[in-house]
């Protein structure tokens, strides 16, 4: 049985299983599940800790949205945006900036290719500075009951990065791998 989906496993995955140890191959399978259930408790925490400072019901992606196009005090390009957040479904992007700006949250300055950039407005600064309050008050006083969270968060930084371009590569290699 594959430990990840459950189904029996395939002569390629039979394979796979004698270079690579089955011990760690059970402890990559939790902690993809463990991933997968930070993000969402990550999202639905984003969304709660709005709900404190705004009336907007919005999405993890699009509250992260928000608070990148803030970072630096400097407008972002939509390319920009999808670089930091790691996204490539720029279609997906746009619609929750064209939300965000219906919300008057953000401005769209710009025209034309590359010369489109999103801002934030008064309204926005003020959510995502309360945003802050709440975030700090809340989140960094549960993290300050964890010992050695500094270093450990630090360090989970770190892997995840790793983790990101590995995940990165791999994804090409399937894409390019892929059959018609």
């Amino acid at each position: 049985m594959d430990i990840y989906s459950g189904s029996p496993k395939t002569e390629t995955a039979n394979a796979v299983d004698q270079t690579f140890d089955n011990g760690a191959e059970d402890d990559l399978s939790d902690f993809e599940f463990a991933l997968m259930r930070t993000f969402e408790g990550f999202a639905r925490w984003q969304s709660e800790c709005l709900g404190l400072v705004s009336d907007l019901s919005a999405s993890g992606p699009e509250i992260t949205l928000m608070n990148v196009i803030r970072m630096n005090d400097r407008p972002k390009t939509i390319k920009e945006l999808a670089r930091v957040t790691n996204g490539d479904d720029i279609p997906n992007i746009q619609y929750s900036l064209r939300k965000l700006a219906t919300a008057g949250l953000i401005r769209k300055t710009g025209s034309g290719r590359g010369g489109v950039t999103y801002s934030a407005t008064e309204e926005g600064l003020g959510i995502t500075a309360a945003y802050d309050v709440q975030r700090r008050n809340l989140l960094l006083q549960a993290l300050s009951q964890v010992p050695g969270v500094e270093n450990r968060i630090g360090e989970a930084t770190r892997v995840l990065n790793i983790l990101t371009g590995i995940y990165d590569g791999i994804a090409r290699s399937a894409t390019a791998q892929r059959q018609a």
